[in-house]
């Protein structure tokens, strides 16, 4: 006789593996092609100095209104098929896998996507992560439709989905896997048929996109393992980190608050407007305070800016940040997070150059050790934050440091009271919905 739970499944593990080897496929696919968009709708400012004549008044006033455009055509399109697309998008993946949100696929797989680059390319400081693993979430829902899988199924395909499309836009396949099974572990439904679904999905994700962008690590630092009496310096680190994780939860609540304050009170589309317009004088004038973090981390790394330069460029990207996502365009927060946290790391390390000197390679590890501690700090998934920062740097020969600065910042966070950041993002969403937490 068949079980239950047989009965509920619709399809056999073959076929549902097979089903998440698709998901994974088709998500690579549409996060790769997002990566090219991204690294390739930057060139417009460019553009306009050579016809204006670079810095001159006329090329600050286009690419400011170019850069108003694009972010409020973002907003637009968020606003008018699928608000749910606004963010990041992986509380909405969370909130689906407990049936409190739903992923209208049809609606977000294009407005994640073209959305996701209009906001990219403006030169807003958001990521292309979150978009991508909405994305993924959206192939999986359609597959769960076409194939009428469960909703245990589907609980389970929407996190391979979501594995997958982190998996394809940071190359890390590690990453992808653990961030289901850490940062969604309470609304995960953990089986054998579940774990093996989410690890399918990511290889071929990675695979796909590997095949046509490359294996090569996303944020490749050359880096030299640290002398065992440098640790204390990078538990310190940890505990900046953990305040900074703290101001940076808040603050992005906070502003997102007062955003939509704003809105109800003027226009929705005032917010991004003037967001895009200074994005885009930015992106003249102080590039490195723009766009996500991913290529600026390695640059950072290489250039040895001065203390004030550096102090500077952590406040601005801060603020950046906040002003950003605020605006509701389609965009993570992972990729913001690593080039801030690089920026915190490499200052930190200019303070304790006035004390003593650091040995070569000091600056590599704090910075790579930065990436984890803040990550853990803000989305409290200290383990992903490690296996993220191997993977994406390929320096494995920090994983010792990076461990000890992200178990720190985690702790500090969390002593402060600081919240899982996509779990109050997530509350907030429902809130705003005018459905509680936990209603069915």
């Amino acid at each position: 006789m068949t079980s239950p739970i047989a009965e509920k499944r619709g399809v056999g593990d073959l076929a549902f593996f097979l089903v998440a080897i698709v998901v994974g496929l088709v998500t690579g696919l549409l996060g790769t092609a997002l990566r090219f968009g991204d690294a390739n709708a930057h060139v417009w400012p460019a553009f306009v100095a050579r016809l204006t004549g670079d810095r001159t008044a006329l090329h600050l006033v286009i690419v400011g209104l170019t850069g108003a455009v694009m972010v409020t055509a973002a907003v637009w399109l968020v606003r008018t098929f699928a608000p749910e697309a606004a963010g990041s998008g992986i509380q909405e993946i969370e909130g689906a896998m407990v049936d409190e949100r739903e992923v209208r696929w049809a609606r977000i797989l294009p407005v994640k996507f073209f959305g996701g680059l209009l906001s990219l390319g403006s030169g807003l400081v958001v990521g292309r992560e979150g978009p991508t693993m909405h994305i993924g979430a959206a192939v999986a829902k359609a597959m769960s439709g076409w194939f009428n899988l469960s909703r245990l199924d589907l609980h389970a395909l929407l996190a391979a989905g979501a594995g997958a499309g982190l998996a394809a836009a940071f190359n890390a396949p590690l990453a992808g896997v653990l961030f289901v099974l850490e940062e969604t572990r309470k609304q995960f439904p953990h089986s054998f048929r579940s774990y093996s679904a989410v690890i399918l999905a990511t290889v071929a994700s990675v695979i796909l996109s590997s095949i046509i962008a490359g294996g090569e690590p996303l944020m490749k630092m050359d880096a030299t393992a640290i002398p065992l009496n440098l640790l204390p310096a990078f538990a310190g680190l940890g505990v900046v980190l953990g305040l900074a994780g703290a101001a940076f939860n808040t603050s992005l609540v906070w502003s997102l608050d007062r955003a939509q304050a704003l809105g109800q009170r003027f226009s929705f589309y005032l917010l991004p407007a003037v967001a895009g317009f200074a994005v885009g004088i930015l992106l003249v004038l102080f590039p490195d305070a723009t766009r996500g973090g991913e290529t600026l981390s390695v640059e950072l790394v290489a250039k040895n800016l001065p203390l004030v330069t550096i102090a500077g460029l952590v406040a601005a990207r801060f603020l950046m940040t906040m002003v950003s996502y605020s605006t509701g365009v389609p965009g993570g927060i992972f990729a913001p997070i690593l080039g801030l946290a690089t920026a915190i790391g490499l200052f930190y390390g200019a303070v304790l150059e006035f004390a003593f000197a650091l040995p070569p390679g000091a600056s590599v590890a704090l910075a790579a050790a930065a990436m984890g501690g803040l990550f853990a700090a803000t989305v409290q998934a200290p383990l992903v934050g490690i296996i993220l920062v191997a993977e994406l740097t390929g320096a494995y020969s920090l994983v010792l440091p990076v461990m000890l600065t992200t178990v720190v910042a985690r702790i500090v966070a969390v002593s402060l009271g600081t919240r899982p950041i996509y779990e109050v993002l997530l509350e907030r969403a429902l809130a705003l919905s005018g459905r509680p937490t936990g209603e069915r």
